[in-house]
């Protein structure tokens, strides 16, 4: 059938998708797969909606530093982890806190929210070069704002509590804190990736309300996960924030972990999504 996606023989699935039970799924003809954003778009610097959505990045990270530090300032404030909201209170925090900010900034920037996020949907060709690097600067200059009012407002505790600081636990190798980050990013960019999918959301009208939800709650699972570990990075502008305005020598020992290993992580789960799930360069039409 003319304009028909069929999936080939090799590295792919042969058989039609099927309409799930109980969706009002469009049919196949229905769903266009969206062109690839250009590596370049001049255009865009000269769009008020290209830095409305950088502003957005922006105040969104500069928020969820600012809660996220705070929280766990409070929990090591507290005597001890029954005395405050302990480790599952602070995967709150942060998994809350991306519910909600990817909810109010989706329709806007796309609510990224994380230099890794960002990266990976641009090596899947979501968004070009020129989005990707402002939207990058934008956020890691939010969460160095976002950490620094928190030291504004309590300098001595900042200094003192560890001010939110990612760094390798005691008794974790560097290998293992970068194990951590690239599998704990890993979840949440793939997370990222089904929740948007455009032919998801073609199919299944429900998907684009529900998208910050599954993406909140990964992020929740993996400070779960990871907390003891690095205290949960994934997020590089949370990390470089937090890392500036704390500003101590043990701080910077590891930071490099949580660029490298966020990094890797989002790449990995932009090529799975692409290769595996989609299949896109398989794809051909008929």
């Amino acid at each position: 059938m003319e304009g028909k996606e069929e999936d080939v023989r090799v590295g792919a699935n042969k058989f039609p998708e099927r309409q799930p039970i109980g969706t009002s799924a469009q049919t196949d003809k229905d769903y266009k797969e969206p062109p690839p954003a250009p590596l370049f778009e001049p255009g865009e610097l000269t769009s008020w909606s290209f830095y409305r959505a950088g502003i957005a990045e922006f105040i969104a990270t500069f928020l969820f530093l600012y809660i996220t530090v705070l929280t766990v300032m409070g929990v090591k404030r507290a005597p001890n982890m029954c005395a405050s909201v302990g480790i599952q209170g602070i995967a709150w925090a942060f998994g809350g806190m991306i519910f909600a900010l990817v909810y109010c900034t989706a329709g806007i920037s796309g609510g990224h929210i994380n230099p890794a996020v960002t990266f990976g949907l641009f090596l899947a060709r979501k968004l070009s070069l020129t989005r990707a690097v402002f939207y990058i600067v934008m956020q890691c200059l939010g969460a160095i704002c976002g950490a620094g009012v928190v030291k504004g407002f309590q300098p001595n505790p900042y200094q003192t509590l560890g001010g939110g600081a990612n760094t390798v636990a005691h008794g974790y190798t560097k290998g293992s804190g970068l194990g951590a980050e690239i599998i704990g990013t890993f979840v949440l960019v793939y997370t990222v990736f089904s929740a948007t999918d455009a032919k998801r959301s073609a199919r299944d009208s429900h998907v684009p309300i529900l998208a910050p939800l599954p993406i909140g709650f990964a992020v929740f699972l993996v400070h779960l996960a990871t907390i003891p570990i690095t205290g949960t990075g994934i997020n590089p502008a949370r990390s470089l924030g937090a890392a500036i305005i704390y500003n101590k020598d043990h701080a910077w020992d590891d930071h490099w972990i949580f660029w490298v290993g966020p990094f890797i992580g989002a790449a990995l789960a932009a090529l799975y999504h692409q290769l595996v799930i989609r299949a896109i360069p398989f794809k051909s039409r008929t």
